[in-house]
């Protein structure tokens, strides 16, 4: 059984499982990348058609290979996901596609991974399954009638699939308000925001909002600095703001707090009967297959800057996870290359007596 076992496991495909691949490729390390999905880089085509990436294409490579077209340009949802097929060949990764591991546990032999059924080993393990796991929606949304149409956003294509009527997007990020908009071309449509948001335009004297966030650095001030703690307690809306929405004719609400039949009600005490329901409303932390001590009081893994209190374990591609720059695609090259710091002195069977480094203790949080 060598052949299953492995010095690192990686758990997911994407952009933090590709670019901790690359440094563990670098080192000589025995490892494998495992993914649920049949492609790589399957969440970004499972996003909305007409999505397009807010940072330009000249931050959004990973290490080692440039993300090609316009540098100053905006990639597609289907581009990136291109690039990072492309860059799994590049590299030749060791990606095992259409693998979902159904459990993760510890013994005194190291980590045990059941990976489609298969028993799988390995001395450390990283989790690079990224911040959208499960879908959050409010548990009043079972209220509505079985005729009102609901989908997560994670679940919205394009607007021909929803019926013709009155839609509801209820979520005030970026996501809420990109998808109102463009449902706004063919419907009446209403955005329920209930969270506190900074809006920047997507261009400032001349330059792409992201040359300034480099220049100024403001992507690399850690989660424990002052501008971080007051970063993470509110939505940033990149390219789109409230008078952006009613030039494309969307009405906007308040937090929406209950639901009964077609009706939704806010918290201001108005009402809105509705067609269909867009969750824009974001995902939830899901490591319930991880049997091992993970998580903190609020349900979300205890870690410092992905190291987490499991020897040998660690997570990469969290929002938050160091910096504001943890869970965008060009950025999550730096957490890559930290944890695979901590993996280059990783001993077989992740027995290692480890020190985490000094932080202050962080979890998934919102930009």
């Amino acid at each position: 059984m060598n052949d299953m076992r492995y010095d690192v496991a990686v758990v997911g495909a994407g952009q933090a499982g590709l670019a901790i691949g690359h440094a563990l490729a670098e080192q000589k390390k025995r490892f494998v990348i495992l993914e649920a999905a049949d492609s790589v880089g399957s969440a970004w085509r499972d996003r909305w058609d007409s999505l397009v990436l807010f940072t330009p294409r000249r931050y959004d490579a990973l290490p080692g290979l440039a993300f090609p077209g316009d540098a100053d340009g905006h990639p597609t949802r289907d581009e990136v996901a291109s690039y990072l097929e492309r860059y799994a060949e590049q590299f030749e990764l060791p990606v095992e596609l259409s693998t979902p591991v159904r459990s993760l546990s510890k013994d005194a032999d190291g980590f045990v991974l059941d990976a489609a059924g298969r028993a799988l080993r390995a001395d450390a393990v990283v989790v690079a399954t990224g911040p959208f796991q499960a879908p959050n929606v409010p548990a009043f949304a079972g209220s509505l009638a079985a005729e009102v149409v609901q989908t997560h956003s994670v679940g919205y294509r394009r607007p021909a699939d929803l019926p013709e009527g009155r839609v509801l997007v209820v979520g005030g990020g970026n996501t809420g308000f990109q998808i109102a908009k463009e449902l706004a071309g063919s419907r009446e449509v209403h955005l329920a925001i209930g969270s506190r948001q900074t809006p920047l335009p997507q261009r400032l004297l001349g330059r792409d909002l992201f040359w300034w966030l480099t220049k100024l650095a403001l992507l690399t001030k850690t989660v424990d600095s002052r501008v971080g703690r007051r970063a993470r307690g509110r939505d940033t809306l990149i390219g789109s703001s409230r008078r952006d929405l009613k030039r494309h004719g969307v009405a906007v609400r308040p937090r929406a707090v209950g639901a009964d039949s077609r009706t939704v009600r806010f918290a201001d005490g108005s009402e809105l009967e509705v067609d269909a329901v867009i969750w824009a409303t974001g995902y939830r932390p899901d490591h319930s297959w991880i049997d091992l001590p993970i998580n903190g009081n609020d349900g979300r893994p205890r870690h410092r800057r992905g190291v987490s209190d499991v020897p040998g374990l660690y997570f990469l591609g969290l929002s938050w996870q160091h910096t504001r720059g943890s869970a965008l695609l060009g950025f999550v090259a730096d957490d890559a290359a930290f944890i695979a710091r901590q993996l280059e002195g990783e001993p077989s069977g992740g027995r290692r007596t480890h020190r985490a480094p000094e932080a202050t203790k962080v979890t998934e949080g919102a930009f």
